[in-house]
């Protein structure tokens, strides 16, 4: 998803299922442990849990079909003594604005292996 994307709230379209929705949701992040590069537009998709519109779910949907595509690619975990654990963190307070809520985003490496 690109970063200037948007979901709204949507309140005109036919609400879903919270239940599938949620599911759906935490399935793709249980993924970004191995797959990073899917955690923006996972975290963008799970602000709408309480009250999930087609709109929401047509996004999810093609974040599993980038999933599909792209089964290749993931992060490898090589054996390794080096145990120096770095914590990186990175904010934006106005970016989002439905509700100017802060969005931030951290990476936490152990040795040389991302982690977090």
């Amino acid at each position: 998803m690109s970063p200037s994307t948007t979901l709204e709230e949507d309140k005109n379209r036919k609400s879903l299922d919270e239940t599938m929705y949620k599911g759906m949701i935490g399935s793709l992040l249980y993924l970004t442990a191995s797959r990073p590069d899917i955690m923006f537009s996972v975290c963008k998709c799970t602000r709408f849990q309480s009250a999930p519109k087609e709109s929401h779910l047509t996004a999810v949907k093609r974040i599993i079909r980038y999933l599909i595509g792209t089964t290749e690619l993931g992060l490898w975990y090589s054996h390794s003594k080096y145990f120096d654990l770095k914590g990186l963190l990175g904010e934006d307070f106005t970016s989002y604005r439905t509700d100017m809520k802060s969005t931030s985003g951290t990476c936490q490496l152990l040795g040389n292996v991302l982690i977090y």
